[in-house]
């Protein structure tokens, strides 16, 4: 289940990204969070479409906790024009992300996580130690239906200093779009 490069307790690549809101963000940006989510996103996956609202609230009721979220855009947007920075804003503003949404361009941080899906979801504690990795929740069709809210409950326990219970789960949704 683990990805190549990144296993549980590997400590976060270090990004230099340019957000939809016209600035850059690296690891240091978030250096005062007691956790932080990275999540490998895009614009047309309608896996990344249906999480969106999930994605907003785990943002809202866990930034005062000292979470961020962090999506990143690594899709090929040559051969995904709707992945490309612009429309990434278009989309942002249409939703009202409240959610830092960056764009990596040359797929450099994609393959530094080995990331191969969207929406992929790494969850790093205070000491930027990987602890869960994986999806949302069990259920991406139906939220009414979801049973076991991963992230959730990692973030739940991670933020209570305690053991992550289920640190990985297999991650569900589209394929990162390299370039060719």
């Amino acid at each position: 289940m683990a990805t190549k490069t990144l296993q549980i307790d590997s400590t976060i690549p270090d990004f230099n990204l340019l957000s939809i809101d016209g600035k850059k963000y690296s690891l240091n940006s978030f250096k005062d969070r007691k956790a932080l989510i990275i999540i490998f996103s895009c614009n047309h996956c309608p896996y990344v479409q249906v999480y969106e609202n999930r994605i907003m609230a785990i943002q809202k009721d866990y930034e005062e906790k000292g979470v961020a979220v962090v999506a990143i855009n690594s899709n090929d947007a040559v051969q995904y024009p709707e992945d490309s920075f612009e429309e990434m804003r278009k989309q942002a503003a249409s939703k009202k992300f409240n959610f830092i949404y960056l764009r990596d361009e040359d797929q450099s941080v994609a393959k530094s996580f080995d990331a191969s899906h969207t929406p992929e979801i790494f969850l790093f504690n205070g000491e930027r130690k990987l602890v869960y990795h994986g999806k949302i929740d069990d259920n991406w069709q139906e939220e009414q239906k979801v049973n076991a809210k991963y992230l959730r409950a990692a973030l739940d326990e991670v933020l209570s200093g305690k053991e992550i219970s289920v640190p990985e789960t297999y991650s569900i949704g589209c394929t990162i779009k390299w370039k060719r």
